[in-house]
């Protein structure tokens, strides 16, 4: 069934029917390889003559309707499924570049996403350029000759800088080269690049498409031929392979997916408007609120400002460390999009690659902490909040602020 509404495609899309029994849930197909009615019939799929399935890591029904869905969700021709978020990102670099080619990338990304592009790929003699990915001029600047993608997340992670997708779309088809969107943060209930001209979205399914926190796994959205690219070449020679029943998991939490999303982010915003009057944050980040810079984006590219957020704390590393400690409902965890609230320190944590000069041209402090807020009634978060920062910052929190 496909349906203009984002609500049914999250339940109906991509649906494969169960011939045989017809169950109602999506079957498990726990398969590594599939029987071959003949000879010639194994041939003529290997050949491509004939469609159907050969072996697991090339294909599963399973996998197969969580592919679909995506794509529905996200907008695209197709989607493929893979292993892990960085199998997505590396997967969908590598189909597209190398070596001798350039990508231009944030200077700000996910710190495994960085390691890969810095180190790995310039081993492998790709030539890559950290810019302001906001910034139009610094873009185009670094484009070069044999540059061959654009590559960002928005908003960016973990400072929640937000990136005009527009711009970047325009630049790179002027240029001839792919854009690619990591859509982690937002999830297509809250943001479809697709529509704002992007060539390839990514995901780490393991944040809020499952919502769970008992996945890993990775999705990328894109056209036929690109998502076939990606298939037929680093996908299978690489294998970062989804098994079928973490894909089960991932469709079973798509289910409730604009629920979820439309809770993170109620509790995100009054979250972050507590956090901005608190007198021991210096700054919020959270694209939800009218003093950051991302909100200009909201109802055009964004429908709301989603459920993460990054603050700094009005003192030095130790309170920060003190602040985090101190919690007792929101769990120190370097993961996000889960029912629970969780917290963590990018510095030495989940951006540890960077190296410290590196981190500080991202704008990723030694004070930067990271919320993912939960599904908790939000009372209860800020509560949790409150009393971290009130042992944290003795005196400085009056009662009941």
């Amino acid at each position: 069934m496909k349906s203009n509404h984002i609500e049914t495609n999250t339940i109906h899309a991509g649906k494969v029917k169960d011939k045989q029994f017809g169950a109602l849930s999506t079957p498990i197909y726990q398969t590594s390889t599939y029987v071959f009615d003949s000879t010639h019939q194994g041939g003529a799929r290997f050949s491509g003559d004939e469609q159907g399935y050969i072996y697991g890591r090339l294909g599963n029904p399973t996998v197969r309707e969580l592919e679909q869905r995506m794509a529905s969700l996200e907008g695209t021709d197709d989607a493929a499924a893979l292993g892990s978020g960085m199998g997505a990102v590396s997967a969908t670099i590598f189909a597209i570049v190398n070596a001798g080619d350039h990508i231009v990338a944030s200077n700000a990304l996910y710190g495994c996403s960085y390691a890969l592009l810095d180190h790995k790929c310039r081993q492998l003699g790709i030539d890559v350029t950290f810019v302001d990915i906001t910034n139009e001029m610094a873009v185009r600047s670094a484009i070069k000759d044999n540059t061959k993608m654009l590559y960002a997340e928005t908003p960016i992670n973990p400072n929640l800088v937000c990136v005009d997708l527009d711009m970047i779309a325009r630049v790179a088809k002027e240029k001839g080269i792919k854009s690619v969107i990591d859509n982690t943060f937002m999830s297509p209930v809250l943001q479809r690049p697709v529509e704002h001209g992007i060539d390839l979205i990514i995901h780490s399914a393991t944040k809020y498409l499952n919502g769970h926190g008992d996945v890993i796994a990775g999705i990328v959205c894109g056209d036929q031929e690109m998502i076939e690219e990606i298939k037929l070449t680093t996908l299978k020679d690489m294998g970062a392979v989804i098994s079928p029943h973490d894909a089960w998991l991932i469709i079973r939490g798509l289910k409730t997916l604009h629920i979820r999303v439309e809770r993170h982010c109620q509790n995100a915003q009054k979250v972050a408007e507590y956090l901005e009057q608190h007198p021991s944050i210096k700054t919020v980040y959270f694209p939800g609120l009218p003093s950051h810079d991302g909100h200009r984006l909201i109802g055009h590219q964004m429908k709301a400002g989603g459920g993460v957020m990054a603050f700094e704390i009005d003192g030095d590393f130790d309170n920060a460390v003190q602040f985090m400690d101190q919690l007792k409902m929101c769990k120190i965890a370097v993961s996000l999009g889960d029912a629970e609230t969780l917290i963590q320190h990018p510095a030495s944590m989940t951006h540890s690659p960077y190296e410290p000069e590196d981190r500080r041209a991202a704008g990723i402090s030694d004070t930067l902490v990271r919320l993912s807020v939960g599904l908790e009634h939000v009372d209860d978060i800020i509560e949790d909040l409150h009393q971290g920062l009130s042992k944290a910052f003795t005196g400085l929190v009056k009662t009941g602020s």
